[in-house]
């Protein structure tokens, strides 16, 4: 016994190796430890760009998503693909600007450009969420009434009621986000299923991909640009990142796990809801002409299960849309007009308010399915993304703000493309319209 080594607390005698392997487990235990920490850690960063997807996903998105493949096939997928790259790269600027900025990004706007562009950029915001607003009043109601019957417009006004309640609550921006990650879920999986059950042309939607422009399609391109290369959401998200307290020790996990994956999922759902509706519609060359019908098309390949599952998601899309759009709207104007960078303002509520009455009214008297009203509305918020896109992409390359993350070249570059993008469709709409 007098020769057996002995054990005291995990060491050992040199050279007997018991304590190695009691070390090595202990290291193994720690190591996955700290996997573990880090990947909840990395878990716990998603949200702000999130909130944008699910904001930019709304049924505004879905309706024109729906009419470019029912009315053009496959051709307009590319619009998708071009939007989300660009939207990628003005998302990041502004998650960048929300970690440098010291209070709010439209305070360090009017700090470095004036107060009047300050104010400028507050409204523009404003007036785009009106846009929105009636998307998703109609979209709310409509969704729920396709589940569970009942009026649209009680169902909207319902869902108005709901969406205030929660605005009245306090540090809303963190019950929002969550929100909202869970709806850009459900969402997802609803699309998902219907784009398997419509077994489309996978190769065509690969064509889809080259850029083409039909005849006619030119007010439809500019409204799926509009919904998915957000200006909006992506100026959003800096006060997201803000409210989160993200560093530019973040800034690496937070592109991967949330800038990236938030921004390319309503992309993806776009893409899917496109091909589905060309898979069933497109071959007929017409669009369907009621929020009810874009429900209908998927009844010839899954029966009234088709149609739930299509309600639920649209139901989602809008919800969460009507959500974020109500909160950014009020959070930004009340920051231009000096009352708080925060959702939790009064001013923040009040505007809120007056969004959300402002699409339910437009809801009531539009009586139905305003399927072309919700395209134009859409294509309307192209007029104000030119100035979003150019405050979002001066701001990010002040050095004295910036410092270290300010633009890269590359940066610029996609940049400048997407303002040029929204820049020209802008002046197509205006020409289209007042011409």
């Amino acid at each position: 016994m007098g020769d057996r080594p002995t054990q005291r607390h995990g060491t050992s005698t040199p050279g007997t190796g018991y304590g190695r392997v009691n070390t090595t487990a202990m290291e193994t235990i720690v190591t996955r430890s700290r996997r573990s920490g880090s990947f909840w850690k990395q878990l716990a960063l998603i949200g702000p760009a999130f909130v944008a997807g699910a904001w930019q996903f709304g049924p505004g998105n879905l309706t024109t998503a729906v009419q470019a493949g029912s009315t053009y096939g496959y051709t307009l997928i590319w619009v998708i693909a071009v939007s989300t790259i660009l939207m990628i790269f003005l998302t990041d600027m502004s998650v960048r600007l929300g970690m440098r900025t010291p209070i709010s990004l439209i305070s360090s706007i009017k700090d470095h450009l004036g107060p009047w562009v300050g104010v400028v950029a507050g409204i523009g915001v404003f007036l785009i969420t009106l846009c929105f607003s009636v998307g998703n009043a109609v979209g709310s109601g409509l969704g729920l009434s396709m589940l569970f019957g009942g009026s649209p417009i009680m169902w909207s006004l319902l869902c108005t009621v709901v969406i205030a309640a929660i605005l009245l609550m306090r540090n809303v921006y963190r019950f929002v986000e969550k929100v909202l990650v869970v709806s850009v879920a459900v969402m997802a999986a609803t699309f998902i299923a219907t784009a398997f059950i419509s077994h489309p042309d996978w190769a065509e939607a690969g064509a889809g991909l080259l850029p083409t422009a039909p005849n006619g399609s030119t007010l439809l391109i500019i409204a799926l640009v509009g919904t998915n290369f957000s200006m909006n959401a992506a100026f959003y998200t800096a006060y997201g990142t803000k409210e989160r307290g993200r560093t530019a020790s973040d800034y690496r996990d937070v592109t991967i796990v949330d800038t990236v994956p938030g921004i390319v999922a309503p992309g993806i759902m776009t893409t899917l809801v496109i091909i589905v509706a060309a898979a069933v519609l497109g071959h007929t060359g017409h669009g369907a002409p009621t929020i009810q019908a874009l429900a209908g098309i998927f009844e010839p390949i899954a029966g009234a299960v088709g149609t739930k599952v299509f309600a639920l998601g649209f139901f989602a899309c809008a919800f969460s849309s009507m959500l974020a759009n109500a909160t950014a709207g009020g959070t930004m104007l009340g920051d231009a007009l000096g009352h708080g960078a925060t959702a939790d303002s009064r001013a923040a509520r009040i505007v809120s308010g007056v969004i959300l009455v402002f699409g339910l009214v437009v809801a009531v008297v539009a009586k139905g399915s305003p399927v072309q009203l919700i395209v134009v509305a859409q294509s309307l918020t192209v007029v104000v993304a030119p100035v979003l896109a150019l405050l979002i992409i001066i701001m990010a390359n002040r050095r004295s703000l910036m410092g270290e993350m300010s633009n890269r070249w590359w940066h610029n570059l996609f940049g400048l493309i997407g303002l040029a993008s929204v820049l020209a469709l802008s002046v197509q709409l205006v020409v289209k319209y007042f011409g």
